[in-house]
């Protein structure tokens, strides 16, 4: 879906993407991580023609995108920054229809894409349709942002520390809603942070950088159980990887059948690392596991959570 071909990029001697090789396959949710001045959000942004190559190549669908026409490359990935960039005099429902107006859809379909979309962030379109941006939250208006990048329905979706200015409990509501929007429309996904708790809540794969170049590119239970070296090992929080590892697994992975009656219970999308929290807060060795409805699925032990 998306390949860097020995791509480095230098503003005069200095070399901010170095020689990287990677291949992001189709339906990934592929995260980027480093320290600041990593290279992190270059990378991100040469793949949708923002910056270019010094030297390498980058191809999307098997095509080099330097052979493709810049406008026509952006508008089939979509492109959520953290400074959100919404148009300030534009309606909520205009901004989101940015890119659908210069694909010629109708004015009808448009509103109606804004509508669904709005739905799917937890905005009520007929509070927020025809508002404007100050009149938003932040919170409200980053979702806006994201359903902007997804109105045309791109196949890929570019964001670049979307979460980051963002309070505990809103960062933690919208991680929900892209892995649970990654999860029904299988888009590739390529996600820039600096926080590791966020990259493997969401990670299929992730790819640590430092200094321009990637150093490991590994599943979150690779880089925590074998980091490539002491760096990698410090990044992702070698004391703490043991708890780290339970989050990048679901309770459903290790329930066991026939339900708990009474006592605590955890919900069926929660980590092994949020099962043994609720362990410890409630005092309990045991959880139920229910799913969105509160119906019992099964049960979690604290035993379960050391098992291999």
């Amino acid at each position: 879906m998306i390949e860097f071909e020995g791509v480095t990029r230098r503003y005069g001697d200095t070399a901010v993407v170095e020689d990287v090789s990677l291949r992001i396959e189709k339906g990934e949710f592929f995260v980027v991580i480093g320290s600041s001045g990593a290279g992190k959000s270059t990378l991100l942004r040469m793949i949708n023609g923002l910056i270019s190559c010094s030297t390498g190549r980058i191809r999307v669908d098997g095509h080099d995108i330097a052979a493709l026409k810049p406008e026509a490359l952006r508008r089939r990935i979509g492109y959520v920054i953290q400074s959100i960039g919404l148009f300030p005099h534009w309606t909520i429902a205009r901004n989101i229809g940015a890119v659908p107006e210069l694909l010629g859809w109708s004015p009808q379909k448009i509103r109606t894409r804004a509508t669904e979309l709005l739905g799917l962030l937890k905005l009520d379109p007929a509070v927020y349709l025809d508002k404007y941006p100050h009149q938003l939250s932040i919170g409200q208006q980053q979702r806006v942002g994201i359903a902007r990048a997804l109105a045309a329905d791109p196949g890929r979706l570019l964001m670049d520390e979307p979460f980051a200015a963002l309070d505990p409990i809103t960062r933690e509501a919208l991680q929900a809603e892209i892995a649970g929007i990654h999860r029904d429309s299988r888009k590739t996904i390529v996600f820039v942070t600096h926080d590791m708790n966020e990259a493997l809540t969401l990670a299929s794969r992730i790819a640590v950088m430092d200094r321009g170049r990637v150093i490991q590119v590994g599943t979150p239970a690779e880089l925590l159980i074998k980091p490539a070296n002491d760096f990698v090992g410090a990044f992702v929080g070698r004391d703490d990887a043991g708890l780290m590892l339970l989050a990048t697994e679901k309770v459903t992975a290790r329930m066991r059948p026939g339900g708990v009656d009474g006592g605590p219970s955890i919900n069926a999308d929660a980590n092994l690392r949020q099962a043994l929290s609720r362990m410890l807060l409630t005092r309990a060795e045991r959880l139920g596991v229910v799913d969105g409805s509160g119906r019992r699925l099964g049960a979690i032990h604290i035993g379960d959570l050391v098992r291999r």
